[in-house]
């Protein structure tokens, strides 16, 4: 015959101030993941106009050399062409510059980017929360360059 325990079973389970001091970790981690993984995800669409702006150089360079003249750059095949996060466009080409600028639309609205006959890179335009650089373009909120 098996002995029985007069003690009451023993019950599983979480106790109430588990379960919220679970629910306050989770709420603090979040907290900080989310803006964080936002500002990673924006970056990597940045990283598309960086991209396509770098692209250019080369085809105005192939271009001036073939024509001694920016002029006309804006009709070639392989300038970068609008896409779900920027809209590219020749704003200025003449005999020796240009300037071609990469708009932000969507995620990205409020960026804008430059590049020139020199190589000389500019982040003209960022959204509230985000620093411009004249000097370069930045991918990062305080305003750094992008390397």
């Amino acid at each position: 015959m098996p002995i029985r325990s007069n003690s009451a079973p023993r019950q599983r389970g979480f106790t109430l101030v588990e379960v919220l001091i679970t629910v306050a970790i989770v709420a603090i981690l979040s907290a900080v993941a989310m803006p964080m993984y936002r500002d990673h995800v924006t970056r990597g669409r940045l990283a598309e106009a960086f991209s396509a702006l770098g692209s250019v150089q080369p085809t105005a360079e192939q271009h001036w050399s073939n024509t001694r003249s920016y002029a006309g750059l804006g009709g070639l095949n392989a300038f970068p062409r609008a896409s779900q996060n920027f809209d590219y466009a020749l704003t200025a080409a003449d005999n020796a510059s240009y300037l071609v600028t990469a708009t932000g639309k969507g995620a990205v609205l409020g960026f804008v980017f430059t590049v020139d006959q020199n190589g000389n890179r500019a982040t003209t335009a960022a959204p509230s929360g985000w620093t411009a650089n004249a000097g370069c373009w930045t991918d990062r909120k305080s305003g750094e360059c992008v390397h």
